[in-house]
């Protein structure tokens, strides 16, 4: 597991029925908020569907290429229609709501990857989903209270790349409290990252003076965050969930 990396080529080989729902029934096993599972899972093998998905996906290749891929859903309409049903009434049309169906999902989608690559496949989260909502809730024709969180693909590889670099577990573990980071610190914690060859090239290719200015002046922009972040909180409304 400390080797593991994302995936984005992958053979022809489908994935057994029986082993994809062996898969899905480990998944299913994850934590979830008071047993409740409000999660959905999507699966997309069909060629026809992959075309309509990939322009929500910027035409990554492997959105076509790997043989499924898995949406995995916020979902609170299958509780809520329960309760209905049971004379008891839902108040789950709100943001905290979301919040609690969204960490299941990740914590279903994640505990899914896990069994998938100690099974031998591979699998690449694709960063998309939040950035294109919509579409892809109209391709799926997610109903009220269903939302969108992430999307993988998953095959057999048909490559073997090396694992990305990490930060320093003293980056990222505080003990007992927060200890907030200082200059020095943070020069210390990415020294590592800035000195490695591909994110120095990274640097040239955009025209940038440091790696931190190539995440906030070309791949997660303030501009682009702020209007994604304005469309969401329009689609978590028309979806229910504000």
């Amino acid at each position: 597991m400390k080797l593991r990396k994302s995936i984005r080529k992958y053979t022809s080989k489908k994935i057994d029925r029986e082993i994809l729902n062996e898969l899905l029934e480990i998944a299913c096993r994850a934590s979830t908020t008071g047993n409740m599972q409000l999660y959905s899972i999507i699966l997309t093998e069909e060629e026809a569907m992959k075309e309509k998905l990939a322009p929500a996906h910027f035409n990554q290749p492997m959105i076509k290429q790997a043989p499924l891929s898995l949406t995995f859903c916020a979902d609170f309409r299958r509780f809520s229609k329960w309760c209905t049903d049971r004379n008891a009434e839902p108040g789950y049309n709100n943001f905290l709501s979301f919040l609690n169906a969204t960490i299941d999902a990740l914590l279903v989608a994640q505990t899914f990857c896990v069994a998938a690559e100690e099974r031998g496949l591979g699998i690449c989260y694709l960063g998309t989903v939040l950035y294109n909502a919509r579409p892809i809730i109209d391709a799926l024709e997610l109903p009220p209270l269903v939302f969108p969180i992430t999307t993988i693909t998953v095959g057999y590889p048909a490559e073997d790349p090396q694992p990305v670099d990490r930060l320093p577990l003293e980056a990222i573990v505080h003990q007992e409290r927060y200890k907030d980071y200082t200059s020095e610190s943070i020069n210390a914690l990415y020294a590592h990252k800035e000195s490695l060859a591909e994110n120095l090239q990274f640097i040239q290719e955009n025209k940038k003076e440091t790696l931190a200015q190539v995440f906030t002046d070309v791949r997660y922009k303030k501009g682009d965050n702020e209007r994604i972040s304005k469309d969401l909180l329009v689609e978590l409304k028309k979806q229910g969930f504000l």
